[in-house]
């Protein structure tokens, strides 16, 4: 039997280019298309505002932004593999990312092409060791989903497995043929990328990107092993026992391997099909909040949660009349697909906390702290002007719900955003690293929840969970009012003898400084930021004439003539400047 790898001798270290030959070319175009998106936006976002062409560089940018997911969306389903979790990923950041590259990508989950049958038919065969008609009583050759890792089809156990996995009617994932070589490539090439990327002062000061990305290859490495997804689901019904309102597939083991995963079809009703929700009599505002608090308490509560939560994950099960017990409610969530989870360490899970019960209560003070504590901050932030910039928006905006928000005159966002457009631009916020998963779990919880009900407030949803974690929490809350109390009473004893040390050393003329150094010292940095100044104008000189030329070669060329001068500056600056 012809093997099924597309790309069998491509394994690429950390960033090294593979050796295989269509391995090579993947890992190229990857590259390629990161470092014309890079150039580009450097360009224009950059180095054009810096001579004063903020007008020419804003004109035409919402209309780039739209070529460039048009770009990246027709390459991540041409390439697959983590091509498309990236682009899902950013789908899902509408916090940071333009519309027009969030409403692009939106549909890249539904847009992965299945793979032929016959392929998915002797990868599952290879891996379960017998032919499918022994392994399954019926398998059904059409997929029910078509994933960027795997794809899904419906079958039915044995009636012996049946009888001892408790089920018959059964979803099988199989594993698309080659994609550990092909999730091998895509790290390759994002590592690469990372590197670049790490080398941009604006990114590097706000993300470790080379950290993110191997977040993102643990992650990654472990959606490829199912047997990790099984643990996982596992381990979320242990977490959500206690709760009637959630449900979790049974597995059967003795069907599933590392690429092939069997567990019971709780195929439902779609979290957002708001229609099929008011035809089984489900009020899909209570569906929106109830989702919210399961998602809360992942976050919250238990520190393990779903990663991926995207309405093709979770499905509105009603629960028969006759099989309700007393505590058991009209309807429950059920979770699917736990191959992408995310666990959050204690210190981070109590600053989340702060930052929830803060935004409850509307106090911009407290958020800072809790944003502050979550490692969300970068320590040169203006934290003054940031609380009040977080209270007037409080004041504003904070009571609003989606829909209420859209219909706010964009005047007043306008308005608020040249108040505080110094601290936005400056923007005092980083990614800290083991947080990727967390911001898509909390985006697309978001989009979920306003996907289901347009009008629903997250304000309603988040207030009555932080005041029970306020109540369950108050024995905590007077600990750490009584060590905050010891500390400060410390301070104040150490205090006179500190000052006492300080005056002395006044009185002995130890506190001085030479003054003559300091000024060498700021005459080089004079220099040093002249010959900078010379060096982004030769960049942006060159560069225009490149761009230029194929359009108007005269004019291209002068430009790229003129970039001299400032090179030369920037040259024999630094050879006089040794010379002082």
């Amino acid at each position: 039997m012809a093997s099924a790898d597309p790309y069998p001798h491509a394994s690429p270290g950390a960033g090294q280019a593979p050796g295989d030959a269509r391995a090579r070319a993947r890992y190229r175009r990857i590259l390629r298309f990161a470092a014309r998106a890079l150039v580009q936006t450097w360009w224009f976002e950059m180095v054009l505002p810096r001579f004063g062409l903020d007008r020419l560089a804003e004109r035409g940018r919402s209309r780039r932004m739209q070529r460039l997911a048009r770009r990246f969306h027709a390459l991540a389903v041409e390439l697959g593999g983590l091509m498309i979790k990236v682009g899902q990923f950013m789908s899902s950041r509408l916090d940071v990312l333009p519309p027009e590259i969030t409403a692009e990508l939106a549909g890249l989950q539904d847009e992965v092409p299945p793979v032929p049958f016959a392929q998915i038919r002797a990868s599952a065969e290879a891996e379960l060791g017998m032919p499918l008609e022994l392994a399954y009583a019926a398998f059904d050759p059409e997929p029910v989903a078509a994933a960027s890792l795997g794809q899904a089809h419906r079958a039915r156990l044995a009636p012996d497995q049946a009888a001892d996995a408790g089920f018959a009617d059964v979803i099988v994932k199989v594993q698309r043929p080659g994609i550990e070589t092909i999730v091998d490539v895509d790290l390759a090439a994002l590592r690469r990328i990372a590197r670049w990327l790490r080398r941009i002062r604006i990114v590097s000061e706000r993300a470790d990107m080379p950290a993110l990305v191997e977040e993102f290859a643990v992650t990654s490495l472990e959606e490829v092993d199912y047997r990790h997804e099984a643990a996982n689901a596992e381990r979320f019904r242990e977490k959500f026992a206690d709760n009637a309102r959630v449900a979790v597939p049974e597995i059967a083991w003795e069907r599933s391997t590392s690429r092939v995963l069997t567990l019971a079809d709780v195929t439902a009703i779609k979290v957002t099909d708001v229609d099929a929700l008011r035809a089984a009599g489900i009020d899909p505002s209570e569906v929106a909040s109830v989702f919210a608090s399961v998602m809360f308490d992942q976050f919250f509560g238990f520190g393990f949660f779903h990663a991926d939560p995207h309405p093709g994950n979770v499905f509105v099960t009603p629960v028969p009349e006759a099989e309700r017990s007393v505590d058991q409610p009209a309807w429950l969530l059920t979770f699917i697909d736990f191959g992408m989870m995310g666990d959050i360490s204690p210190s981070t899970r109590d600053a989340l906390r702060t930052v929830l019960v803060a935004a409850a209560a509307r106090d911009g003070r407290g958020l800072v702290d809790g944003i502050s504590r979550v490692g969300a901050l970068l320590p040169s932030a203006d934290v003054r002007e940031l609380e009040r910039a977080m209270t007037q928006l409080f004041a504003r905006f904070g009571g609003m719900g989606f829909a209420e928000l859209k219909q706010v005159d964009p005047r007043e966002f306008r308005d608020f955003a040249g108040e505080f457009g110094e601290l936005a631009r400056a923007l005092p916020f980083q990614l800290p690293e083991n947080f990727l998963l967390v911001v898509r779990a909390a985006s697309l919880t978001s989009g979920v929840c306003t996907s289901i009900d347009p009008a629903f407030n997250l304000w309603d949803a988040v207030e009555p969970y932080a005041a029970r974690l306020l109540r369950e929490e108050r024995g905590d809350l007077m600990r750490e009012v009584t060590r905050r109390a010891m500390g400060f009473a410390d301070v104040t004893m150490r205090l006179p003898q500190r000052l006492d040390g300080l005056i002395t050393h006044l009185e002995d003329g130890n506190l001085d400084f030479d003054s003559r150094r300091l000024e060498r010292r700021m005459s080089r940095l004079e220099r040093l930021g002249r010959r900078a100044v010379s060096g982004i104008v030769f960049a942006g000189l060159l560069v225009a004439g490149v761009l230029l030329r194929p359009d108007d070669e005269t004019f291209g060329t002068v430009l790229m003539g003129l970039s001299a001068l400032p090179l030369l500056h920037v040259l024999l600056g630094g050879v006089l400047g040794r010379r002082d």
